[in-house]
């Protein structure tokens, strides 16, 4: 049985490095529907995508919506489906930070529990689903599609990528350093913290620090008065040299849970930038530490990373989570 499927995009991410280019970059079908929605407040922006999304499906008539991670498109997909009778299925699901203050934790768990299907990346995963009295049966340990990307394209990137080059870099001679998490750059406190670790550890090693900052960081940088000396502030970068550039690093330092992942995967260590995580199975196997924002903290943990060596297992899968999620979906609607 071949599954008919369309993408629907909201345009919650909207700038050409961050949207278009993963389509083009990964010779995805174009989505049927764009929303645009932007930026904006939380309410507003999840408001015009329930009221859009309503109406897509309602022309759509799916069987199933797909939604995955954690953002507000995730939870307005769910809401919107859901009410209209539409199974859900959650890929991603069972993360948890157990963090109120990150609008993400919240996307999660409302989203899991609105949720027919529970694609569950990790068996610790499955457990805190359990543990919130989801039914056994609406869950499927899958593995994480962000393996999936990542076996899929890591060659391609080495090949076609610029990245290093076009900065002048070489493999392993530099730190790679994302922050784009509410909490921490609306915060001067910990946005201020978080540069000064970062220029630290600059200092420390003095090797380039990376940073493909997102527009919001940059922004608050300059609202705060923020000067980066001596940091590599980029723009973002595309998929592939992003890959690249992450799979070459000496070590990542970034509030990203996806970031984290990634890295575990690519052998790379990695220092989050939070004082929490839904990706804990990085932390039991050693690939990641918690540093928090303080400045100090930053330098101490980058140390103690680098003295680690690189001989973790993945613990996120074999990069067949999508086909194990398709299968689950193909059985259900025979």
């Amino acid at each position: 049985m071949n599954l008919d499927f369309s993408i629907l995009h909201t345009g919650q991410h909207y700038s050409y490095n961050m949207d278009r280019v993963f389509f083009k970059q990964l010779e995805l079908p174009d989505a049927k529907c764009n929303l645009d929605v932007g930026s904006g407040r939380h309410g507003e922006q999840t408001a015009k995508m329930l009221s859009g999304l309503e109406k897509a499906f309602l022309e759509e008539k799916p069987d199933v919506v797909l939604v995955e991670g954690d953002t507000n498109t995730v939870l307005a997909g769910a809401l919107a489906a859901v009410k209209l009778g539409v199974r859900v299925g959650h890929v991603e699901a069972g993360l948890r930070s157990y963090d109120r203050e990150m609008p993400e934790e919240v996307n999660r768990v409302l989203a899991d529990h609105a949720s027919d299907y529970l694609f569950a990346p990790t068996e610790k995963s499955k457990q805190i689903l359990l543990g919130e009295g989801i039914a056994e049966e609406k869950i499927t340990v899958t593995g994480n599609t962000v393996v999936d990307a990542v076996f899929e394209n890591l060659e391609v990137a080495k090949k076609r990528s610029s990245a290093l080059a076009d900065l002048g870099l070489n493999r392993g001679s530099y730190f790679l350093a994302t922050v784009h998490r509410q909490e921490n750059v609306d915060d001067e406190t910990r946005l201020r913290g978080i540069i000064g670790g970062l220029q630290s550890v600059r200092n420390e090693f003095g090797l380039d620090i990376v940073c493909p900052f997102h527009p919001r960081t940059r922004k608050s940088m300059e609202r705060f008065g923020l000067e980066p000396n001596g940091l590599k502030v980029v723009e973002p970068f595309d998929y592939l040299n992003f890959l690249q550039l992450e799979s070459e690093a000496r070590l990542v330092l970034t509030d990203s849970g996806g970031v984290q992942e990634e890295a575990c995967v690519l052998g790379v260590p990695c220092v989050t930038l939070r004082y929490n995580t839904e990706r804990p199975e990085t932390l039991e196997v050693g690939s990641n530490i918690l540093a928090g924002t303080r400045q100090d903290v930053i330098l101490e943990r980058t140390k103690l990373m680098l003295r680690r060596l690189n001989d973790w297992k993945n613990p996120f899968g074999d990069g067949k989570a999508a086909a194990r999620i398709v299968e689950v979906l193909r059985q259900e609607l025979e």
